[in-house]
């Protein structure tokens, strides 16, 4: 028989299961509830029990001038209202200096570059409003067309090579000039993503894109910026419609250098490297003649679909076989590790390295590991191209000498003007405009001489000159990006090539090949060193010009906050 309802000894649960958490104990008064309608909905909503009197004059408006006496609460009913104690000639010392509070100031006259990343840093509370250049359309700008050009706009930079943060920066400043705020990019190595939300109460739109084919072509990469730079200015009206269509003809163009002209280019790029490393006429001829043929091969082979790792096992051959094939008839007036090294400079994947070491010094671990992750992949094909034509070599009886290290000749004017052949050379590899080759041509130089000055001259260790002398190239490459309002790689890049570790790397590829593999090991670490100096020299270049290089026409804005670091903890 079900006992009715009502009685205390009836009300108590069966077990500590059935009782809620929010159910008073047993033996205290309940309330009665109040109405749905009656409950507070907002967060700013007095609790219950607590007094809310209307204030007294002075404590309840924030326009009031005297203390006033209170009316029977220390409630204040502004939070700009002074407190009952308040007195204007005896008030106490402002904890805000007497111009007022700092505030963040982004100038227009700064690139879109340093104003994205100052934002990309801040918390969403504290980003400014969005910037809205270009005029939306009376209903609002377009969010999923925004989104999807936003995305296009940073798979042809990603593509291209440029660093992840620079792509977030790059997205980060679209959205805000089509008047999306609330916008947030992803960026790794394959796959860009950007979220926008409305509201707090609104549903977030996200899209996403995927990053399957990567170009090296610098002229392409120039134009993208270019259409970002009109776009985030007040003075070019730029619609959606008008940035579609100039986007679809960047992707339209053509190279501006063809085939034949690149093969010519890393031949040219062979020869000046092993003439900067003491060759002659004949050493630049052989070592070009290689480069051009290892690349002809790695044309073919892409063009029969064979991966990146293959082309870069293919491309190695034929300069390591020259050198051997020098050797075995004996040419005495020719250097076959001078050969062999200038074809490996046409190889080795310094812009991925820099892109990797830069994506990870700046908290992109995600996208430098797999950027680091493919630099090494391509530094195995290369060590397997060059290792199976050296094996083969020392069986047919050719005399290779690891011993033989490169003499530094004292012929300085020579060497220059070879280091600034190999940046010229590297440029065209690079699809550069051609507006852009002689700047970088001359940063090359001076990264050459400043190498020289202290690794020949001065005796200092060759990886700190390196790094020096990247550090340096960084640097102006940043200036000379601020200037022209661009990308940065175009300028750092090609400067490099002089720099690179090709003969640590032959030597040690060689010491492997004869059994000697401690040493060849250590030759190899040489070269791993070297690189890093570099890519690590380049970043805190770039890192130094953004500190203490003022933009021109920028009056004070705020500066961009480090990645959060753990500090190992």
């Amino acid at each position: 028989m079900v006992a009715e309802k009502g009685g205390p000894e009836d009300q108590k649960p069966q077990s500590d299961e059935a009782r809620s958490a929010f159910v008073p104990p047993t033996g205290v008064g309940r309330r009665a509830s109040a109405s749905e309608d009656d409950q507070p909905t907002s967060e700013f909503a007095i609790p219950a029990g607590l007094a809310n009197e209307p204030p007294g004059p002075g404590t309840g408006s924030a326009s009031g001038s005297g203390p006033g006496p209170g009316t029977g609460s220390d409630t204040a009913g502004s939070a700009f209202a002074p407190p009952r104690t308040y007195s204007a000639q005896h008030s106490p010392p402002a904890f805000t200096p007497a111009h007022g509070s700092p505030m963040i100031r982004l100038t227009k006259e700064a690139p879109w570059q340093d104003r994205m990343r100052t934002m990309l840093r801040m918390p969403v509370a504290e980003r400014p409003a969005p910037e809205t250049v270009q005029k939306p359309d009376e209903t609002g700008p377009a969010v999923p067309r925004v989104l999807d050009l936003t995305l296009r706009i940073g798979e042809l930079l990603l593509a291209g090579g440029e660093g992840a943060e620079d792509v977030e920066a790059a997205m980060f400043a679209v959205t805000r000039s089509y008047g999306l705020d609330r916008c947030e990019p992803t960026v790794t190595f394959t796959l860009l993503s950007i979220s926008h939300q409305p509201s707090l109460v609104d549903d977030p739109v996200t899209a996403s894109r995927t990053v399957r084919r990567r170009a090296t072509d610098y002229t392409r990469l120039a134009a993208v910026f270019r259409l970002i730079d009109d776009i985030t200015t007040e003075d070019a009206e730029v619609s959606l419609e008008d940035a579609y269509r100039r986007l679809a003809e960047i992707r339209r163009n053509r190279h501006p250098y063809s085939g034949w002209v690149l093969t010519l280019a890393a031949g040219g790029l062979a020869g000046s490297a092993s003439v900067l490393l003491g060759g002659g006429p004949l050493v630049f001829l052989v070592a070009a003649v290689g480069a051009m043929l290892g690349d002809r091969l790695a044309w073919l082979c892409a063009g029969r679909g064979l991966p990146e790792f293959y082309q870069f096992v293919v491309a190695a051959m034929p300069p390591a076989a020259l050198g051997v094939a020098l050797t075995l008839t004996h040419w005495s007036d020719v250097r076959p590790s001078a050969v062999i090294t200038g074809g490996l400079f046409a190889l080795l994947p310094g812009r991925a390295l820099v892109a990797g070491v830069q994506d990870g010094l700046t908290g992109f671990y995600i996208t430098a590991a797999a950027r680091l992750l493919e630099v090494m992949y391509l530094f195995i094909g290369i060590v397997v191209g060059v290792l199976l034509v050296l094996y083969l070599g020392l069986q047919l009886g050719a005399q290779l000498n690891p011993e033989a290290r490169f003499i530094g000749q004292d012929r300085p004017v020579v060497q220059i003007l070879a280091s600034m052949a190999l940046c010229f050379a590297f440029a065209i590899l690079l699809q550069q405009d051609r507006s852009t080759v002689l700047a970088v041509t001359l940063n090359g130089g001076v990264a050459w001489v400043i190498y020289g000055a202290m690794a020949r001259t001065g005796h200092i260790s060759a990886v700190a000159a390196t790094a020096t002398a990247a550090g340096l190239v960084g640097l102006f490459g940043q200036l000379f990006s601020r200037y022209r309002y661009t990308s940065s790689l175009p300028f750092i890049t090609a400067a490099i090539g002089p720099l690179l570790p090709g003969s640590a790397t032959y030597f040690g590829l060689l010491a492997v090949a004869q059994g000697r593999v401690n040493a060849g090991l250590a030759s190899l670490s040489t070269a791993v060193a070297t690189a890093l100096a570099i890519a690590i020299g380049v970043n805190l270049g770039s890192e130094i010009s953004r500190l203490f290089m003022r933009v021109p026409g920028a009056v004070g804005g705020a500066n961009r906050r480090a990645a959060k670091r753990t500090r190992g903890f």
